[in-house]
């Protein structure tokens, strides 16, 4: 069931007002005030989608009454309604305060359009107030790297819930893909058309977050000198994720227990009941059954986002999705930065890929291949511009590849040392690794040469 339109029409005519009820009664909760007083009451109460007013250029009362409540409610769309020998006049005094101007006599379907088009514009002012830049990611299921078999398992899920409703809340270390699997989910659900809003809960200030969810009214606190839109509002018939859910506190737990409950909330500074139509998708690196035990979460919240669990794998537990998704992170990284000269990677960098546990996840593995490309002067990305500090191999038995990483790595090791004539420090140069770090794989492997001081006969 659609939420309904919140009209208010201030003095409007007996003609303009039947009409205004033919096009807009089925849709719309509509409120008639004709008395300043009363009227002000009802804009301090509720929190109105789109305003009709009935305005006569010499009435200055009425043009003063009409500035105040766009600075009351500046992101509401007020349709003026005149006279035909009004128009020009009006719009030259408060054309810049107003979504349109109507003229007298108009029809139901007239209104029925322009409303509906009112709406629609706002809801593109909402989400682009949040979208400042334009999103170079395609969310497609189809394109998404699941070459092993657990992530293949969580991607089909993830499928299955997009088509839903239901609150979805993922868990899974920091890196491993959770904002955008939620992006994901939203444009292939059926909130795709509307807003997708973000907010990571552990980058705002404790002070300022409730603000950041739910706006704020003019003077609610200082520095507030406008009213403002929050999050909740521009994602009003789409999408919100929350990231770092585990990290707001206990009092704003319970405000967002209600959005759930109620579908409702208040800005901060303000008592006006704003109702909203969005779906919620939540995510964490924290133990929340943890949190609950130590009384730092909602037992009831944990419950309400809970609804369809997800548990994304570190990329170290993906081994067959590293090569395939490395060359993904190139071939956008190579775009980004117009490197066009470099075609992909050497044989030696995809086994040092392969071969490390990646413990910064997926971020840290665009991130190494960004800093890569950059670095790399040459048409393949080396393992000198990787720049990698240690040599992990982690990828279970059944999952690896052609031969085990083990001996590729040994291999690789065996390769530097020979071309750097067994100087140790140099062939740690080479690999991109600490001397430590290859002195450990050294003895790990067993390797040895006569050159080496130690070995040395007595």
């Amino acid at each position: 069931m659609e939420k309904k339109v919140s009209v208010l029409a201030y003095e409007c005519p007996p003609e303009s007002r039947s009409n205004i009820e033919q096009a807009l009664a089925s849709t719309s909760d509509i409120t008639y005030q004709n008395d300043p007083k009363l009227l002000k009451r009802e804009m301090n109460n509720k929190q109105f989608d789109i305003i009709f007013m009935n305005v006569r250029p010499e009435n200055g009362r009425k043009i003063d009454l009409l500035e105040k409540i766009h600075d009351q409610t500046p992101n509401t769309p007020i349709i003026v309604t005149c006279d035909q020998a009004d128009t020009g006049t009006i719009e030259k005094v408060i054309g810049a305060k107003i979504y349109d101007v109507l003229t007298h006599p108009f029809s139901p379907a007239l209104i029925k359009r322009l409303v509906r088009q009112a709406l629609h514009s706002r809801q593109q002012e909402n989400e682009l107030a949040y979208l400042r830049r334009t999103q170079d990611i395609v969310y497609d299921f189809d394109r998404i790297i699941a070459e092993s078999d657990n992530f293949k398992t969580i991607i089909a899920s993830l499928k299955k819930f997009a088509a839903t409703d239901a609150t979805i809340l993922i868990t899974g270390k920091t890196g491993t893909g959770k904002s955008f699997l939620s992006g994901t989910v939203h444009y292939n659900s059926p909130r795709r058309h509307y807003p997708f809003v973000k907010i990571n809960c552990a980058n705002i200030p404790e002070a300022l977050l409730e603000s950041e969810l739910f706006g704020h009214e003019k003077g609610s606190f200082t520095g507030a000198d406008k009213q403002r839109i929050g999050r909740f509002e521009q994602a009003d018939g789409g999408t919100i994720f929350l990231d770092e859910i585990g990290e707001i506190s206990m009092e704003l737990q319970s405000k967002l227990l209600r959005v759930l409950e109620e579908k409702s909330f208040e800005r901060v500074g303000g008592n006006k009941t704003i109702k909203v139509d969005i779906r919620l998708i939540t995510a964490t690196n924290r133990d929340l059954p943890e949190r609950i035990a130590t009384g730092e979460f909602r037992e009831d919240l944990f419950y309400r986002i809970n609804v369809l669990p997800v548990h994304l794998p570190p990329l170290k537990d993906r081994p067959r999705c590293l090569a395939p998704l490395a060359e993904k992170l190139l071939h956008q990284a190579i775009v980004a930065m117009k490197k066009t000269h470099i075609k992909g990677f050497t044989p030696e960098a995809l086994t040092i890929i392969r071969g490390y546990e990646w413990p910064g996840n997926i971020r840290q593995l665009a991130n190494t291949i960004e800093r890569a490309v950059i670095l790399e002067e040459s048409d393949r990305i080396g393992i000198q511009a990787l720049h990698i500090p240690e040599l992990f191999t982690r990828a279970p038995a059944e999952e690896r590849i052609t031969e085990p990483l083990e001996a590729q790595e040994k291999a690789l090791i065996l390769k530097a040392l020979t071309e750097n004539l067994w100087v140790q420090k140099n062939a740690a140069r080479c690999l991109g690794i600490s001397p430590r770090a290859l002195n450990y794989k050294v003895k790990k492997f067993g390797i040895t040469h006569e050159n080496w001081r130690k070995h040395k006969k007595k």
